[in-house]
Protein backbone atom coordinates (compact mmCIF):
# COMPACT_ATOMS: atom_id res chain seq x y z
CA UNK A 1 0.00 0.00 0.00
CA UNK A 2 1.50 3.64 -1.02
CA UNK A 3 2.32 5.77 2.20
CA UNK A 4 1.41 9.48 1.91
CA UNK A 5 3.92 11.98 2.16
CA UNK A 6 3.10 12.81 6.33
CA UNK A 7 3.42 8.63 6.76
CA UNK A 8 6.33 8.47 5.24
CA UNK A 9 7.94 11.31 7.33
CA UNK A 10 6.59 10.32 10.40
CA UNK A 11 8.47 6.49 9.71
CA UNK A 12 11.86 8.79 9.11
CA UNK A 13 11.49 10.71 12.08
CA UNK A 14 10.51 7.51 14.16
CA UNK A 15 14.19 5.93 13.06
CA UNK A 16 16.08 9.20 13.57
CA UNK A 17 14.45 8.74 17.13
CA UNK A 18 15.19 5.26 17.58
CA UNK A 19 17.89 4.53 15.35
CA UNK A 20 16.40 1.22 15.39
CA UNK A 21 13.82 -0.25 12.43
CA UNK A 22 12.22 -2.71 14.85
CA UNK A 23 11.49 0.16 17.51
CA UNK A 24 10.30 2.36 14.70
CA UNK A 25 8.06 0.28 13.05
CA UNK A 26 6.55 -0.46 16.51
CA UNK A 27 6.73 3.28 17.04
CA UNK A 28 5.13 4.38 13.20
CA UNK A 29 2.51 1.26 13.35
CA UNK A 30 4.10 0.27 10.10
CA UNK A 31 6.15 -3.37 9.31
CA UNK A 32 10.14 -3.55 9.70
CA UNK A 33 10.82 -3.81 6.75
CA UNK A 34 8.50 -0.56 5.34
CA UNK A 35 11.07 1.31 7.59
CA UNK A 36 14.45 -0.75 6.34
CA UNK A 37 13.09 0.94 2.39
CA UNK A 38 12.23 4.01 3.45
CA UNK A 39 15.72 4.58 5.49
CA UNK A 40 17.40 3.02 2.75
CA UNK A 41 16.45 5.29 0.16
CA UNK A 42 17.31 7.98 1.79
CA UNK A 43 20.72 6.47 2.98
CA UNK A 44 21.23 6.10 -0.74
CA UNK A 45 20.42 9.71 -1.43
CA UNK A 46 17.21 9.14 -3.18
CA UNK A 47 13.57 10.62 -2.47
CA UNK A 48 11.80 8.51 -0.49
CA UNK A 49 8.70 10.97 -1.23
CA UNK A 50 8.74 10.15 -5.09
CA UNK A 51 6.51 7.28 -6.34
CA UNK A 52 8.13 3.76 -6.31
CA UNK A 53 7.18 2.00 -9.86
CA UNK A 54 7.49 -2.03 -9.91
CA UNK A 55 10.12 -2.91 -12.34
CA UNK A 56 8.49 -3.58 -16.17
CA UNK A 57 9.48 -6.47 -18.78
CA UNK A 58 9.84 -3.92 -21.15
CA UNK A 59 12.49 -2.03 -18.77
CA UNK A 60 15.75 -3.58 -20.59
CA UNK A 61 14.37 -2.22 -24.05
CA UNK A 62 13.54 1.10 -22.78
CA UNK A 63 17.02 2.26 -24.63
CA UNK A 64 16.37 0.73 -27.93
CA UNK A 65 12.78 2.25 -27.97
CA UNK A 66 14.13 5.55 -27.28
CA UNK A 67 16.66 4.70 -30.51
CA UNK A 68 13.83 3.87 -32.66
CA UNK A 69 11.97 6.83 -31.82
CA UNK A 70 14.73 9.51 -32.08
CA UNK A 71 15.88 7.74 -35.83
CA UNK A 72 12.69 7.78 -37.24
CA UNK A 73 12.15 11.48 -35.94
CA UNK A 74 8.81 10.10 -33.39
CA UNK A 75 7.00 8.64 -36.71
CA UNK A 76 7.60 4.96 -35.48
CA UNK A 77 4.06 3.27 -34.96
CA UNK A 78 4.35 1.39 -31.74
CA UNK A 79 3.07 -2.08 -33.56
CA UNK A 80 6.43 -1.67 -35.33
CA UNK A 81 8.27 -1.64 -32.48
CA UNK A 82 6.73 -4.61 -30.85
CA UNK A 83 7.61 -6.74 -33.33
CA UNK A 84 11.08 -5.64 -33.27
CA UNK A 85 11.49 -6.26 -29.38
CA UNK A 86 9.96 -9.73 -29.90
CA UNK A 87 12.78 -10.41 -32.13
CA UNK A 88 14.96 -9.04 -29.88
CA UNK A 89 13.46 -11.99 -27.37
CA UNK A 90 10.85 -8.92 -25.45
CA UNK A 91 7.69 -11.40 -24.46
CA UNK A 92 5.75 -9.29 -22.66
CA UNK A 93 2.21 -7.47 -24.19
CA UNK A 94 1.82 -4.96 -26.93
CA UNK A 95 -0.02 -2.81 -24.13
CA UNK A 96 2.94 -1.91 -22.10
CA UNK A 97 5.05 -1.13 -25.74
CA UNK A 98 2.52 1.42 -26.60
CA UNK A 99 2.53 3.03 -23.58
CA UNK A 100 6.50 3.16 -23.75
CA UNK A 101 6.42 4.28 -27.06
CA UNK A 102 3.96 7.02 -25.81
CA UNK A 103 6.28 7.78 -23.02
CA UNK A 104 9.67 8.04 -25.56
CA UNK A 105 7.64 9.93 -27.66
CA UNK A 106 6.63 12.71 -25.38
CA UNK A 107 10.43 12.97 -24.33
CA UNK A 108 11.60 12.82 -27.56
CA UNK A 109 9.26 15.77 -27.98
CA UNK A 110 10.46 17.82 -25.29
CA UNK A 111 13.79 17.40 -26.30
CA UNK A 112 14.87 15.03 -23.64
CA UNK A 113 17.18 13.12 -25.89
CA UNK A 114 19.94 10.70 -23.83
CA UNK A 115 22.95 11.89 -24.26
CA UNK A 116 24.65 9.19 -25.24
CA UNK A 117 23.22 5.60 -25.55
CA UNK A 118 24.46 2.12 -25.23
CA UNK A 119 25.17 0.27 -28.54
CA UNK A 120 21.69 -2.22 -28.41
CA UNK A 121 22.07 -4.79 -30.88
CA UNK A 122 18.96 -5.37 -33.53
CA UNK A 123 18.69 -8.99 -35.65
CA UNK A 124 19.06 -7.99 -39.31
CA UNK A 125 20.10 -4.39 -38.66
CA UNK A 126 24.29 -4.35 -38.43
CA UNK A 127 27.26 -5.99 -39.86
CA UNK A 128 30.51 -4.80 -38.61
CA UNK A 129 34.19 -5.52 -40.78
CA UNK A 130 37.33 -4.92 -40.58
CA UNK A 131 41.11 -6.14 -41.26
CA UNK A 132 43.95 -6.75 -39.45
CA UNK A 133 47.49 -8.31 -40.27
CA UNK A 134 47.37 -12.65 -40.68
CA UNK A 135 50.38 -14.66 -40.79
CA UNK A 136 52.72 -14.98 -43.32
CA UNK A 137 53.05 -18.00 -45.32
CA UNK A 138 56.09 -18.81 -47.60
CA UNK A 139 57.87 -15.57 -46.16
CA UNK A 140 55.26 -13.20 -47.64
CA UNK A 141 52.63 -11.59 -45.37
CA UNK A 142 48.77 -12.33 -45.50
CA UNK A 143 45.75 -10.30 -44.34
CA UNK A 144 42.16 -11.34 -41.85
CA UNK A 145 38.92 -10.41 -43.31
CA UNK A 146 36.50 -10.16 -40.40
CA UNK A 147 32.95 -9.76 -40.88
CA UNK A 148 30.67 -9.78 -37.35
CA UNK A 149 26.54 -9.85 -37.31
CA UNK A 150 26.25 -7.74 -33.45
CA UNK A 151 23.17 -9.72 -32.67
CA UNK A 152 23.70 -13.22 -33.14
CA UNK A 153 27.61 -12.69 -32.70
CA UNK A 154 28.22 -15.46 -36.33
CA UNK A 155 31.50 -14.37 -37.32
CA UNK A 156 33.11 -15.20 -40.74
CA UNK A 157 37.44 -14.58 -41.30
CA UNK A 158 38.21 -14.67 -45.26
CA UNK A 159 42.62 -14.74 -45.40
CA UNK A 160 43.81 -12.35 -48.37
CA UNK A 161 47.25 -11.80 -49.74
CA UNK A 162 46.43 -7.88 -49.54
CA UNK A 163 43.92 -4.79 -48.97
CA UNK A 164 43.02 -3.81 -52.19
CA UNK A 165 39.65 -2.65 -52.45
CA UNK A 166 38.53 -5.47 -55.43
CA UNK A 167 39.62 -8.00 -52.60
CA UNK A 168 37.34 -6.03 -50.21
CA UNK A 169 34.47 -6.53 -52.58
CA UNK A 170 35.64 -9.91 -52.50
CA UNK A 171 35.45 -10.90 -49.21
CA UNK A 172 32.53 -8.56 -48.56
CA UNK A 173 30.20 -10.71 -51.09
CA UNK A 174 31.28 -14.36 -50.06
CA UNK A 175 30.98 -13.07 -46.43
CA UNK A 176 27.01 -11.86 -47.23
CA UNK A 177 27.28 -15.27 -48.67
CA UNK A 178 27.99 -17.16 -45.69
CA UNK A 179 25.46 -15.49 -43.66
CA UNK A 180 22.31 -15.76 -46.29
CA UNK A 181 21.38 -12.22 -45.99
CA UNK A 182 22.35 -8.81 -45.98
CA UNK A 183 21.75 -6.36 -43.34
CA UNK A 184 20.54 -2.68 -43.48
CA UNK A 185 23.90 -1.13 -42.59
CA UNK A 186 27.83 -1.94 -43.32
CA UNK A 187 29.77 -0.10 -40.05
CA UNK A 188 33.52 -0.03 -40.57
CA UNK A 189 36.23 2.53 -39.15
CA UNK A 190 38.69 1.13 -42.70
CA UNK A 191 40.24 4.56 -43.90
CA UNK A 192 40.55 2.65 -47.11
CA UNK A 193 37.28 3.16 -47.48
CA UNK A 194 36.27 6.04 -45.45
CA UNK A 195 37.89 9.86 -45.45
CA UNK A 196 37.28 12.00 -42.49
CA UNK A 197 36.37 15.98 -42.82
CA UNK A 198 38.96 17.88 -41.37
CA UNK A 199 36.42 21.10 -40.22
CA UNK A 200 33.72 18.27 -38.81
CA UNK A 201 35.38 14.68 -38.10
CA UNK A 202 32.40 13.14 -39.89
CA UNK A 203 33.11 10.24 -42.61
CA UNK A 204 33.44 10.71 -45.96
CA UNK A 205 31.92 7.35 -47.49
CA UNK A 206 34.05 6.59 -50.57
CA UNK A 207 31.87 6.38 -54.17
CA UNK A 208 32.92 3.06 -54.36
CA UNK A 209 31.72 1.73 -51.73
CA UNK A 210 28.14 3.42 -51.52
CA UNK A 211 27.72 1.70 -55.07
CA UNK A 212 28.88 -1.66 -53.63
CA UNK A 213 26.46 -0.94 -50.74
CA UNK A 214 23.36 -0.07 -53.11
CA UNK A 215 24.42 -3.21 -54.91
CA UNK A 216 23.71 -5.17 -51.48
CA UNK A 217 20.92 -2.99 -50.45
CA UNK A 218 23.08 -2.13 -47.84
CA UNK A 219 24.28 1.55 -45.92
CA UNK A 220 28.00 2.08 -45.91
CA UNK A 221 28.42 3.91 -42.64
CA UNK A 222 31.45 4.71 -40.49
CA UNK A 223 31.79 4.71 -37.24
CA UNK A 224 32.85 7.82 -35.30
CA UNK A 225 36.87 8.82 -34.52
CA UNK A 226 38.00 8.48 -31.05
CA UNK A 227 34.78 6.54 -30.02
CA UNK A 228 35.81 3.03 -29.17
CA UNK A 229 32.53 2.27 -28.43
CA UNK A 230 30.96 1.40 -31.83
CA UNK A 231 33.82 -0.84 -32.59
CA UNK A 232 34.87 -2.44 -29.99
CA UNK A 233 33.12 -5.43 -30.81
CA UNK A 234 34.62 -5.91 -34.20
CA UNK A 235 37.96 -5.43 -32.89
CA UNK A 236 37.63 -8.06 -30.36
CA UNK A 237 36.88 -10.62 -33.39
CA UNK A 238 39.53 -9.85 -35.01
CA UNK A 239 41.90 -10.14 -31.91
CA UNK A 240 40.51 -13.84 -30.73
CA UNK A 241 40.75 -14.28 -34.93
CA UNK A 242 44.53 -13.84 -34.37
CA UNK A 243 44.96 -15.44 -31.15
CA UNK A 244 43.83 -18.43 -32.53
CA UNK A 245 45.12 -18.34 -35.74
CA UNK A 246 48.70 -16.78 -35.82
CA UNK A 247 51.54 -18.72 -34.92
CA UNK A 248 53.85 -18.23 -31.80
CA UNK A 249 57.31 -17.95 -30.58
CA UNK A 250 56.09 -20.90 -27.97
CA UNK A 251 55.52 -23.06 -30.79
CA UNK A 252 51.65 -23.79 -29.75
CA UNK A 253 50.40 -23.09 -33.58
CA UNK A 254 53.04 -24.49 -36.34
CA UNK A 255 53.70 -22.38 -39.32
CA UNK A 256 51.56 -22.24 -42.75
CA UNK A 257 53.40 -24.00 -45.56
CA UNK A 258 50.60 -22.59 -48.13
CA UNK A 259 47.95 -21.01 -48.51
CA UNK A 260 45.54 -23.42 -48.58
CA UNK A 261 46.36 -24.50 -45.28
CA UNK A 262 45.58 -20.76 -43.86
CA UNK A 263 42.03 -21.21 -45.30
CA UNK A 264 41.54 -24.60 -43.67
CA UNK A 265 42.58 -22.89 -40.48
CA UNK A 266 40.18 -20.08 -40.62
CA UNK A 267 37.31 -22.55 -41.87
CA UNK A 268 37.77 -24.54 -38.65
CA UNK A 269 37.91 -21.57 -36.44
CA UNK A 270 34.70 -20.06 -38.11
CA UNK A 271 33.06 -23.67 -37.17
CA UNK A 272 34.02 -23.81 -33.73
CA UNK A 273 33.76 -20.24 -33.28
CA UNK A 274 30.05 -20.14 -34.11
CA UNK A 275 28.89 -23.48 -32.89
CA UNK A 276 30.40 -23.19 -29.08
CA UNK A 277 27.61 -21.70 -26.91
CA UNK A 278 27.74 -18.02 -25.84
CA UNK A 279 27.49 -16.84 -21.90
CA UNK A 280 25.46 -13.97 -22.47
CA UNK A 281 23.05 -15.50 -24.65
CA UNK A 282 23.07 -19.18 -23.56
CA UNK A 283 22.98 -20.40 -27.17
CA UNK A 284 25.62 -20.17 -30.12
CA UNK A 285 25.72 -17.68 -32.74
CA UNK A 286 25.00 -20.17 -35.40
CA UNK A 287 21.42 -21.04 -33.94
CA UNK A 288 20.93 -17.12 -33.44
CA UNK A 289 21.79 -16.75 -36.94
CA UNK A 290 18.90 -18.87 -38.05
CA UNK A 291 16.41 -16.43 -36.28
CA UNK A 292 18.67 -13.17 -37.55
CA UNK A 293 18.23 -15.16 -41.28
CA UNK A 294 14.56 -14.04 -41.25
CA UNK A 295 14.88 -9.82 -40.74
CA UNK A 296 18.19 -10.15 -43.16
CA UNK A 297 17.00 -9.00 -47.21
CA UNK A 298 18.47 -11.49 -50.26
CA UNK A 299 21.82 -11.11 -51.96
CA UNK A 300 21.87 -10.35 -55.23
CA UNK A 301 22.50 -13.44 -57.48
CA UNK A 302 25.51 -11.57 -59.32
CA UNK A 303 28.08 -10.21 -57.11
CA UNK A 304 28.97 -6.82 -57.61
CA UNK A 305 30.72 -6.45 -61.15
CA UNK A 306 34.02 -4.71 -58.97
CA UNK A 307 34.35 -7.86 -56.91
CA UNK A 308 35.64 -9.76 -60.12
CA UNK A 309 39.18 -7.59 -60.13
CA UNK A 310 40.11 -4.48 -60.73
CA UNK A 311 43.19 -3.11 -63.77
CA UNK A 312 46.07 -2.43 -61.80
CA UNK A 313 47.56 1.00 -62.23
CA UNK A 314 50.15 0.33 -64.52
CA UNK A 315 47.19 -0.35 -66.88
CA UNK A 316 45.17 2.58 -66.14
CA UNK A 317 48.08 4.62 -66.27
CA UNK A 318 48.91 2.82 -70.30
CA UNK A 319 45.19 3.58 -71.20
CA UNK A 320 45.05 7.40 -70.10
CA UNK A 321 48.34 8.44 -71.56
CA UNK A 322 47.13 6.58 -75.04
CA UNK A 323 43.88 8.56 -74.47
CA UNK A 324 45.84 12.18 -74.41
CA UNK A 325 48.13 11.49 -76.69
CA UNK A 326 52.19 11.92 -76.11
CA UNK A 327 54.42 15.15 -76.53
CA UNK A 328 53.72 18.12 -74.81
CA UNK A 329 50.18 17.21 -73.70
CA UNK A 330 51.23 14.28 -71.75
CA UNK A 331 52.67 16.42 -69.15
CA UNK A 332 49.67 18.26 -68.69
CA UNK A 333 48.02 15.47 -69.03
CA UNK A 334 49.33 13.71 -66.27
CA UNK A 335 49.56 17.01 -63.81
CA UNK A 336 45.39 16.75 -64.58
CA UNK A 337 45.46 13.39 -63.31
CA UNK A 338 47.06 13.82 -60.33
CA UNK A 339 45.04 17.19 -59.81
CA UNK A 340 41.85 14.60 -59.67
Amino acid sequence: MTKSDREIMGILEAFDLTRCAHSAARLAGVDEKTVARYVAIRDSGGDPLAPSRRPRSIDAFLVKIEELVARSDGLIRADVVHQRLVAMGFTGSDRGTRRAVAEAKAAWRDGHRPAGRPWVTEPGRWMQFGWSDGPRVSGRGTQLFHGWLPWSRYRSVIPTWDRTRGTLRSAMDTTLRRFGGAPTCLVTDDTRMLAFDGRTGAPVRHPEFVAMGRHYGCQVLGCQPYAPGGTGTGEFTARIAKDDLMPTTAGMLPAYDSFAELTQACALWRERANNRPQRKTGTSPTARLAIERQHLHAVPTEPHAAARGELRLIETDRRFLELVGDGGRVAAAMGARQRL
